[in-house]
This record gives C-alpha cells, structure tokens and sequence, in this order.
C-alpha cells in the first residue's frame, strides 16, 4: 500500500496537520495505518479521492461522506479539472479513460468532458490553466474523430461553424461533429466565414441532407449570403441551428437541434427517418437584396409528428 506522511497528506489537502488530525479523530477518515514506529501514513488514493470530494462540495462532512461512497470514485468533471490544473496530460488522459469503461464515448463527451470545459472557461485567473484544458481537448476530440467508424448513413451534414479558435463554443461544435460522426452520417466542418462562393464545391461534393450554423459568433449578413449560396446550388436540405447559433432571437424560422451533442443528434435522426420532412423551397432572388434577407426567407424543413 502507498503511503504519505502526515505532513505531506495535510500539504495534498491544503490543511494543517492539525486538521487532518483532528478530522481523523471526529470522523475516522482518512484512516492512516501506524508504522512500526507509530508514524501515520495515510493511503495517497484515500486522500485524492477526499481532496476531489472537497472540490465538489467545500464541506468537509459532505466531502468525507462522498469520499467514502464512492472510494477513488468515478470520472467526474472536477477530477478532469484538477488534472487540467495540474497540467497533467496522462492523469487527464487517465479520467476519460476511466469514464470510457463506464460510458459511451456520447456520454463521456456530454457528461464529463463538456462540464469540465464548461468550469474551466468560468475562472478568473486561470489562464494558462484554461488554454492548457481547451488545448488538451482539442487534441482529444480530434484522436476520437480520427478513429470513429467510417459513415453508415448515406445522408450528410454541413456544419458551418462560427466560433473563435479555441473557445469554449468551438469545443462544443468539435464535441457536434464527434457525435455526428458516430452517428454514421458523413459530416464536414467548414468555417462560417469562409467566402460563399468557395463552399459550393463541398456542397456538391457531400450533397447534404441537412445545414446546420453552429458556434454562436454568426453575422445577419453572412448567415443570409451563406443560405443564398446554398439555394443558388440547388439544394433544398432544411437548415438547422446548434446552441442559438443564430444572431437574431425571436421567431426566426430555423428549427433548433438543442444544446447538447447527443440530444442535436437524436432530433436530426428524428427528422432524417421520420420520412416528413417538408422542404419549401425559396427561390433565390437577384442581388445582394436577397442575401441581405437570411433566416426569415430560408427554406426550412418541419418534421411533423403523426396525429
């Protein structure tokens, strides 16, 4: 068994000595065993799992009573951000590879990886703790693209992403695709600024079955040159949008697929199979005028349930 003593443990808990012993005698945890010469030494995955309790809950009663349902405990946002915080790649790689045991890819991404970012974004001086976190799941996502099973559906999707380089939106577009991906659809990323007239080749080249505007920095005027664009090639696939992508709110006229990876893929599954997508087409008009008019003149498909 590993062991620390006293004086490092209490370090590794941001305590004095004092305190670890006194929580030791209050609640008998964490339990140190005795040396042969009477010197405690406490087990070092007894007192990770209490330090990540602390984290959760600041409360050491609460904490201690975590820490002892669920031992070195399963993968949780907050190990994955204390790794982040300690700059360790293999103990960050080590969470999610953890979390793979138990969930999906799907899940892991939606129920640790997303959350963690989602902490990691919301700090105030942190960072170099932040940039290292968004780096790392770039780099993860990426790996998990690499390797996901080639498309089995013959529809596809275009994503058209408008979010900042490494930004907390631009992790939940990659986290979009991911999901899309492994959904069996042929999926292409694309930025959203790119000129308009330079996405027709990748329109023709993927026919899509469905747009979507993602990333939430879009432009009025691009998202209607981009629809523009889009109807001018001829296609009549419905536009969707991800986490309000949209640069107006109110009725817009462009159905949303939600806020999350699994239920954005599900609903466009629902619209896909159900067989009643409606498409109605919007014919383009001559002139900037009409790229000037997005989202209430785009074509739009509405699955409708059966009665």
């Amino acid at each position: 068994m590993s062991g620390i003593r006293t004086n490092a443990a209490a370090e590794l808990l941001g305590v004095s000595p004092n305190t670890l012993r006194s929580w030791e005698r209050r609640f008998s945890y964490p339990k140190p065993r005795r040396t042969q010469g009477g010197h405690r030494q406490y087990d070092l995955a007894e007192l990770e799992s209490l330090r990540r309790a602390l984290l959760e809950t600041h409360n050491i009663s609460s904490a201690i009573e975590l820490a002892r349902q669920r031992g070195e405990g399963p993968s949780t946002p907050s190990r994955l951000l204390d790794a982040w915080d300690h700059f360790d790649e293999l103990v960050a790689d080590r969470v999610l590879e953890e979390s793979l045991a138990v969930r999906s890819i799907e899940r892991s991404v939606e129920e640790v990886l997303l959350p963690a970012l989602e902490l990691a974004s919301d700090r105030e001086s942190r960072e170099a703790e932040r940039e290292f976190a968004f780096r790392w799941a770039t780099g993860w996502l990426y790996a998990s693209r690499r390797v996901a099973p080639p498309a089995t559906r013959s529809q596809g999707v275009l994503l058209f992403d408008s979010s900042p380089r490494l930004d907390l939106e631009s992790l939940h577009v990659q986290a979009l695709e991911l999901g899309m991906r492994r959904a069996g659809f042929k999926t292409l990323l694309l930025a959203f600024d790119l000129p308009p007239e330079r996405v027709v080749r990748a329109i023709r080249a993927l026919d899509p079955t469905a747009f979507v505007f993602c990333g939430g920095e879009a432009t009025l005027e691009v998202v209607g040159r981009l629809v523009y664009t889009v109807r001018q090639v001829g296609s009549a696939a419905p536009v969707f949008e991800y986490r309000e992508a949209m640069p107006v709110t109110g009725d817009h006229g462009i159905p949303s697929l939600g806020g999350a990876p699994i239920e954005a893929v599900e609903r466009l599954k629902g619209y896909v199979d159900s067989g009643r997508i409606e498409q109605a087409m919007v014919a383009p008009e001559a002139g900037d005028e009409a790229a000037a008019r997005p989202a209430r003149r785009v074509a739009v498909a509405n699955a409708r349930r059966a009665g």
